[in-house]
């Protein structure tokens, strides 16, 4: 199976270029009307009935029955391979890992409505973004099986590295889309997180940061109301989307399970941001099915009844619905992609057992351009601690005989 890569990117073009030769900007197409914001966005239903949209409609106006088949695709793999990635670390073979399940159209959406040279910046449960940028998913559990720092060229995708820390990539999208601004390129920036992370400082200074300088930035909020144990209501007394206000610049709430709506939402935040409009916060309302992390027990703060809730708008058996409705795929289709994603899964599982483990010196490496006495050291304590095991190898095996 082969990804098709978006790693091309275009030549940036100076501020006059981008104006033209009159010096006046394109205006962002059919934007959303005054209080339009306060509704959830919706495309399409939970049973899969396509709606009209007046203010995005015209986002999605000229998608095929082939792209709808392909971002059916796109999530069908993305969960396939969020599986097996959870039943690898259940048996030993990763460390810890951050499952998607649910949130697989919010991210679908959003990752095909980016174009080659706009730039992302990713949490840690970003897979399916990942996929749409072209990066290889075996590519992702490098660092959750502890063998490498990331495993890909951020600059190769224009997908920058998994961020741990909640937030921080927040901060690291702004200062990057005001020097895409200072550049005149003709391009845009995304930042990804959670509810929770809205509640971090970091966050409150990348909107401040992005509204005073216009920044071509969205911020892209998974809303899958926990964070970890505590839910969107203990964090907050409004809607998230409604943060945006005080900041400046627009925020939109959008049905995180519907695929069609953040492709939509997002097409519309990347154009307004592109054309010089400055920042917009989207809040993608979905619902994580799963557990925070492989780490963490779920039925231990939220009801069974609320996941049988959230089931009924999965995102993957929606968009089926809509396909089967509209006779624009067949059982044909759908067989032949389980087997695609069955090949994915064993693709997946056999990458991840055939990866060597790490130079255990590489960790020194890179620290200081120059060198380091301290890390010199270090280094030299950690070979002698090393060297342990082997000499109290060599003393068990001299003892027993």
């Amino acid at each position: 199976m082969t990804v098709e890569s978006t790693a091309a990117r275009k030549p940036r073009r100076s501020a006059g270029d981008k104006a033209g030769t009159t010096g006046t900007k394109r205006t962002t197409r059919s934007a959303p009307r005054k209080g339009a914001d306060r509704d959830l966005v919706q495309l399409l239903t939970p049973e899969g009935k396509r709606v009209k949209n007046p203010e995005y409609d015209s986002y999605v106006e000229g998608i095929t029955p082939e792209q709808l088949r392909g971002l059916y695709r796109d999530m069908v793999l993305t969960r396939r391979f969020d599986a097996e990635a959870t039943a690898l670390q259940r048996q030993g073979e990763l460390g810890l890992w951050a499952s998607l399940l649910g949130q697989e159209a919010a991210q679908i959406g959003s990752g095909r409505a980016l174009n080659d040279e706009d730039y992302v910046f990713p949490t840690y449960r970003e897979h399916g973004v990942a996929w749409c940028r072209g990066v290889d998913p075996t590519n992702l559990l490098g660092m959750f099986r502890g063998v490498n720092n990331g495993g890909w060229d951020p600059n190769g995708n224009n997908f920058h590295l998994y961020t741990i820390v909640i937030g921080s990539q927040t901060l690291h999208a702004t200062g990057y889309a005001m020097g895409v601004a200072k550049d005149g390129a003709d391009s845009a920036v995304i930042a990804y997180f959670g509810d929770g992370a809205s509640s971090q400082g970091d966050v409150a200074e990348s909107f401040t940061f992005a509204a005073v300088y216009n920044a071509p930035v969205v911020f892209f909020c998974q809303n899958n109301q926990w964070a970890i144990s505590e839910p969107t209501e203990k964090q907050t007394r409004v809607p998230l989307y409604q943060r945006a206000q005080g900041f400046g610049f627009p925020g939109v709430r959008v049905d995180g399970n519907d695929v069609l709506a953040c492709l939509a939402v997002t097409r519309w935040a990347l154009e307004r941001a592109r054309n010089g409009e400055g920042p917009t916060l989207v809040e993608a309302f979905t619902y994580r099915m799963g557990a925070h992390t492989t780490s963490d027990d779920p039925t231990r703060y939220r009801h069974d009844d609320e996941r049988a809730a959230w089931e009924a708008k999965d995102p993957i058996a929606r968009l089926r619905a809509h396909l089967e409705a509209s006779h624009h795929a067949d059982e044909a289709f759908f067989a032949e992609l389980e087997a695609e994603s069955e090949t994915l899964g064993r693709r997946v599982r056999e990458a991840v057992r055939a990866m060597p483990d790490p130079d255990r010196f590489a960790i020194f490496e890179n620290v200081y351009a120059d060198g380091h006495a301290l890390v010199d050291e270090e280094r030299a304590q950690f070979a002698a601690y090393q060297a342990s095991f082997a000499d109290s190898g060599s003393a068990s095996v001299e003892g027993g005989q």
